[in-house]
């Protein structure tokens, strides 16, 4: 129990974060670009009760940490909030801003992994300080948790922000066919994630983006 305690409360907030962060992301961009509904719906907020979903930001990540640490299990952590009400349609040029607004999250996933990396760098220069492993140990959770929503949410699947880059990228005729995709999205995503193949994709990808983030911030 004291070790489930331990590895929630280092989990918390980096989950939240990168959960609430990457959906008031989407609504920035989309305001800059013309769409105000998430601005009028509030969503533009670092206010994390605004973008919580129970289910997804809570229930879902709880569970699978509580599993992994119970069991010894190392499943991929992920989850998400309420998405941010966004009308491509009052966006100034649809197709070609669906991109930005779609790559807004996860740009600022890529973000938040660096800002938790020099975290995680600042803690480990102070080896001997009370709180530098506990900051070690959620600087290194942040970067996790970052790198797996930013790659994940790549993936080119409707509704994922991968897919809505691909349709913003497609030709008309080929976007209009993927996109009807969208409906089946999620329902694939499980199927990804519980066949263990989400998990092959996603280990290699997240391998070298610590690589990459260690290399950059000198570690």
């Amino acid at each position: 129990m004291e070790s489930l305690i331990s590895t929630i409360a280092i989990w918390a907030l980096p989950v939240l974060l990168a959960i609430t962060l990457h959906e008031a992301a989407h609504g920035y961009v989309a305001r800059h670009f013309g769409d105000p509904t998430a601005h009028q719906a509030g969503r533009i907020t670092l206010n994390p009760f605004k973008h919580i979903d129970l289910v997804g930001t809570i229930l879902v990540p709880g569970a699978i940490l509580t599993l992994s640490t119970l069991f010894g299990g190392a499943g991929v952590l992920f989850g998400w909030a309420k998405p941010v009400p966004v009308d491509f349609g009052r966006l100034r040029n649809p197709k070609a801003d669906m991109l930005w607004v779609a790559a807004a999250g996860p740009f600022m996933n890529f973000l938040m992994a660096l800002a938790w990396g020099v975290l995680f760098k600042i803690a480990a220069s102070n080896p001997g300080g009370i709180y530098t492993i506990p900051m070690m140990k959620m600087a290194d959770a942040g970067m996790q948790i970052n790198a797996v929503l930013m790659l994940l949410n790549l993936l080119p699947i409707p509704p994922l922000d991968g897919g809505r880059i691909a349709v913003s990228l497609l030709p008309h005729r080929l976007a209009w066919k993927f996109a009807r995709l969208e409906p089946y999205g999620f329902p694939i995503l499980l199927v990804l994630l519980f066949t263990g193949i989400l998990g092959e994709v996603l280990w290699p990808m997240m391998a070298v983006f610590r690589v990459l983030l260690a290399t950059l911030l000198g570690f």
